[in-house]
């Protein structure tokens, strides 16, 4: 048996690693700089990795590699085995030297006669049958992987080599190469998931053991969480996302509404919305008349009167109270994510356009304005953890009044801080782009003024962030202490 490998069945290229590190400075100061944020800590390492195309291929080629060394196979027999064993090189390795014949039956790997136009059973084919063969099975989708001799009554694989070599249109065989690299991603049991965002060909590998922080930013700039693919979402868990998601897309909230806001007519049951004072009522379906407040017919009714029966209108008030509390946190939530995107169109605009000319027409090197781009980074993050924490206060339990309070203190202090600092990167800025008077003073005062508030707002946000994380432990603690220092009072 040939066990060299075949030229041209995998790349030999491969593209570095690429190792996108967030900033992870941990600067708690809550006052005000003087001088430019701290540079942030380069050497900090994270939990995952970004993986483009040639990154993947990279990781594959060296388990098909091991494999092929360890148990002295080739390359397309160790391409076969870890496609059937969903790319688990230790499962690959343990069911091999446990029963290899066994293993070589399963997979379809039986002792290959060295002939032409074969698999390893012996049937022999014309190469234009084998041709049309395999290109069927690719245009059937992924499946084209593992499949058959066409002998039906032959078990033997079709190795990858055999593919490569006999497909000849070239749109077939991309299509076949990337089924065969996305299966490395989406069948194998790694911590390797594709970037969520549309268009979008970067795979992240998570790395070592999570510590339940699962967001991840990808190279094309989208943050995403690797556990759930939602967008990033830390302080909240991936449940409270997920439920929360689900009510925003729920029909039951339109029940919700028209029970609340609408009534049925008295005699054809249409259901009614009152949009102006009067409670004189004509159903523009069946044109009956009747009073709004008791759905009685207009004449002589007393709705004033107190009637026993007042159950529909407790329900429809309880109901009133529910949306009205989900419309609070909602459109919360979705100001955030608008105020957001608006954000990093401010930022990529910034970048591009106007930080190169105050930097011409003042003389100022770039370097000396990142504190800008600095400011508005803060802010883009701040607003996506402000959008979550109105997710989380949704499902904040309505009697735990203490962790409730705490919790929209933390949020206010948190928001408040924000609003600050966009305001000043925001407005003001657009104030010192017109200066023309003693341009350097007013540089330098906004300078330290942004810097300052970027400090601060990342300060409060931490504190948020920690809160909610600790699932507002403080707050039990403190009552604890409470507890006890009464309890010790009274004894004294």
């Amino acid at each position: 048996m040939d066990y060299s490998d075949d030229d041209g069945m995998l790349d030999t290229d491969s593209g570095e690693d690429n190792l996108y590190s967030e900033n992870a400075a941990d600067d708690s100061d809550p006052g005000f700089a003087e001088e430019g944020l701290d540079n942030k800590d380069s050497t900090s390492q994270l939990s995952y990795v970004v993986l483009n195309e040639e990154d993947i291929r990279k990781h594959q080629r060296t388990d098909i590699e091991q494999v092929s060394m360890v148990l002295s196979i080739s390359q397309v027999e160790a391409i076969a085995l870890l496609l059937h064993y969903q790319w688990n090189v230790s499962k690959v390795e343990d069911e091999w030297f446990t029963d290899e014949e066994k293993v070589r039956k399963s997979v379809g790997l039986l002792k290959e006669p060295l002939e032409i136009a074969t698999v390893s059973c012996g049937h022999s084919y014309c190469k234009t049958c084998w041709t049309g063969y395999i290109t069927s099975k690719i245009n059937d989708g992924p499946g084209c992987l593992i499949f058959k001799c066409p002998d039906t009554s032959c078990s033997a694989v079709v190795g990858h080599d055999m593919i490569n070599n006999l497909v000849t249109m070239e749109e077939d065989k991309e299509k076949y190469n990337k089924y065969f690299l996305r299966s490395y991603v989406e069948s194998s049991q790694k911590k390797i998931k594709w970037c969520p965002s549309p268009g979008c060909e970067h795979a992240v590998d998570l790395g070592g053991e999570s510590d339940e922080n699962y967001d991840v930013s990808c190279l094309c700039s989208n943050e995403f969480c690797w556990n759930c693919c939602e967008d990033a979402h830390r302080p909240v868990d991936c449940d409270t996302v997920a439920k929360w998601i689900f009510k925003n897309k729920d029909e039951s909230e339109n029940t919700t509404w028209i029970l609340a806001n609408t009534k049925p007519c008295p005699n054809c049951k249409r259901q009614i919305e009152k949009n102006q004072g009067c409670n004189n009522m004509i159903c523009s379906i069946c044109r009956h008349m009747f009073c709004w407040a008791c759905l009685g017919p207009l004449g002589n009714h007393s709705c004033h009167r107190y009637k026993g029966d007042k159950e529909t209108e407790v329900k429809r008030e309880r109901a009133k109270e529910a949306i009205d509390r989900y419309m609070h946190y909602y459109e919360r939530w979705s100001s955030n994510q608008s105020s957001r995107v608006m954000a990093m169109a401010d930022l990529k605009k910034l970048e591009s356009v106007q930080i190169k000319k105050l930097s011409i027409k003042h003389g100022i090197p770039k370097t000396q304005l990142q504190f800008f781009v600095e400011a508005w980074l803060q802010i883009i993050e701040c607003r996506r953890v402000l959008k979550w924490t109105y997710a989380y206060g949704y499902y904040l339990s309505e009697k735990e009044s203490t962790k409730k309070r705490f919790f929209e203190y933390l949020q206010g202090e948190a928001e408040f801080g924000l609003e600050r600092l966009h305001q000043c990167a925001e407005l003001e800025f657009k104030q010192l782009v017109k200066e023309t008077e003693d341009f350097s003073k007013s540089f330098e005062d906004f300078r330290r003024k942004l810097i300052g508030l970027t400090k601060v707002t990342k300060t409060y946000f931490e504190n948020l962030v920690k809160a909610l994380e600790n699932g507002l432990a403080d707050v039990e603690h403190n009552e604890s202490n409470s507890a006890t220092k009464s309890k010790r009072q009274k004894l004294v």
